[in-house]
């Protein structure tokens, strides 16, 4: 059933980012169940204010309307009961009823991701830091999460972009508002890279001061590490950063480039407070070792697809690709960081069925293991490339990995 009018309803009722939606939903099993309770009057739960008004004033009809225009201007929705609504945001205090979006929010899913915040003015060192460490990152199939903002959060977006891996922006205003002015250009390349941008507020919206530290939460929710470059003594990054602990992900934080700043004071409380300050990429991708709570994380989540046959293809395919960062390092080292032998682990299924590349690898190893970069001079194909269709092979228990970069088939 598409319930997505009803959630939207909720929130044209009680208003965006509201928890009388939750506390309401909590007597409820379906969202069309508390609006027909609602509408009727026979619901014996107390409105307050105005909320009874609302109820009476508003009719599913104009949520579908809403809904009518995103699809006019090519903004999709999905709900909290949607099968694509990032999985990151279910278990948070207040999560958003209904997101917009433009662009793949699969890239979201059974992925590592890290939200990166920082200030709007930041100087060049912390620009160009910000730039090196997001490009490693993406350039490793992490996808970066900031907020579309000038400074350190497009930096961060274009980082990835140029790589030609996905970013999600997280934007406090309709998808379709042209703020801030100066990024507008970004969208496309973001889009063309396979990111999204995504608002939990409807299209037309404008930047309102007050969504920013509202929209935050689902800032700080979607990566599963925030990293913190630069932040002075009351910049909101300290508000992402604050909610990220509080939804239990660790906070990165940049060393001062000059301990006497006030434009690090931020960095320098944050670091006082407990936040692991980094010194390279593989700092941050540290969290998504094998074993790790978030390696686990994110492997059930690329995994729990594999049985759903009805999910779109373009799904499967996104998914599995987003596979952890040991996992391509044992592929390429046949160790784990700590140097014990660790092949890692693979979905078995029988007889998998390869299609194109995976075929011609599969028939590469026909006779016997090869080393990866002996089948890639076979195949004629770059390493890196390789390298991805082997790690999805052995998640679909094609291939199995072996000590010193050997590849065999199943």
């Amino acid at each position: 059933m598409n319930d997505k009018k009803y959630w939207l309803w909720l929130t044209m009722v009680f208003g965006i980012g509201s928890r009388r939606i939750w506390e309401l939903m909590s007597l409820f099993e379906t969202p069309d169940e508390a609006y027909h309770e609602l509408r009727s009057g026979s619901s014996a739960v107390r409105l307050y204010g105005k909320e009874q008004e609302a109820v009476s004033s508003t009719s599913v009809e104009a949520a579908e309307r809403v809904l009518a225009e995103c699809d006019k201007k090519g903004v999709k929705t999905v709900s909290y009961s949607s099968e694509d609504y990032p999985p990151q945001l279910r278990h948070i205090m207040n999560p958003p009823a209904i997101l917009y979006y433009v662009g793949d929010i699969c890239c979201l899913t059974g992925t590592r991701t890290i939200t990166t915040v920082g200030a709007r003015k930041a100087s060049g060192y912390s620009l160009g830091v910000t730039e090196r460490i997001c490009g490693e990152l993406a350039a490793r199939g992490v996808v970066i999460v900031s907020g579309f903002a000038v400074g350190v959060d497009i930096t961060s977006h274009m980082a990835a972009a140029s790589q030609g891996r996905p970013t999600a922006a997280v934007m406090g205003c309709g998808i379709d508002v042209d703020y801030p002015r100066e990024n507008f250009r970004c969208r496309d390349e973001i889009i063309e890279a396979g990111g999204v941008l995504i608002s939990e507020y409807p299209v037309g919206t404008p930047p309102h001061a007050g969504n920013f530290p509202k929209r935050n939460r689902i800032l700080s929710a979607l990566g599963r590490a925030t990293v913190v470059f630069e932040a002075s003594e009351k910049s909101g990054s300290l508000i992402t950063a604050s909610l990220a602990a509080e939804q239990g992900r660790d906070v990165f934080c940049m060393p001062p480039a000059d301990i006497f700043s006030s434009a690090y004071s931020g960095n320098a409380a944050l670091l006082r407070e407990g936040a692991v300050p980094f010194f390279c990429a593989d700092d941050i991708a540290s969290v998504f070792g094998y074993g790790t709570v978030l390696y686990e994380e994110v492997r059930a989540e690329a995994l729990g697809i594999l049985d759903e046959e009805e999910r779109p293809l373009r799904v499967h395919e996104h998914r599995m690709k987003a596979v952890s960062a040991l996992e391509t390092y044992i592929a390429e080292n046949g160790t784990n960081p700590e140097g014990e032998e660790a092949p890692a682990p693979a979905v078995k299924k029988d007889e998998p069925k390869l299609e194109g590349v995976q075929k011609a690898i599969a028939d590469a190893l026909a006779d016997g293991a090869l080393h990866a970069d002996v089948l890639a001079q076979r195949l004629g194909m770059d390493s890196s490339e390789l390298m991805t269709e082997l790690t999805e092979m052995e998640i679909l228990g094609a291939v199995k990995a072996l000590p010193g970069k050997i590849y065999e088939k199943c």
